[in-house]
């Protein structure tokens, strides 16, 4: 089970359900992976829907490697991602709306 207020979202990968988060590890690995200058460039490109299938891929390794998944991105080539390209999308908007939302 996930906890929205930690910044987490589920992720589906062949039918079982993994916990990921935008650790700050995360989101520097995800900085490095996408070229990125700012953090608020990814984001950026994400609010203007100016995002790629590389993109969304970059969030959902970087988000599950901070859920604790051992993974790598070429992991994510071969498995089934519950709701397909759609919902993969989703959740890394979602991960990064989470990581960057400030508590009240």
């Amino acid at each position: 089970m996930t906890n929205p207020l930690r910044g987490e979202v589920e992720v589906v990968l062949d039918g079982t359900p993994y916990v990921a988060r935008l650790t700050l590890g995360a989101l520097a690995e995800l900085e490095h992976d996408l070229g990125a200058d700012s953090l608020m460039a990814i984001a950026a490109r994400f609010e203007a829907g100016r995002f790629s299938s590389r993109d969304v891929l970059a969030v959902l390794v970087a988000g599950l490697r901070g859920g604790g998944w051992r993974g790598a991105a070429a992991d994510l080539l071969t498995v089934e991602i519950g709701g397909g390209p759609v919902a993969a999308g989703r959740a890394a908007a979602e991960l990064l709306a989470r990581a960057f939302r400030i508590a009240a």
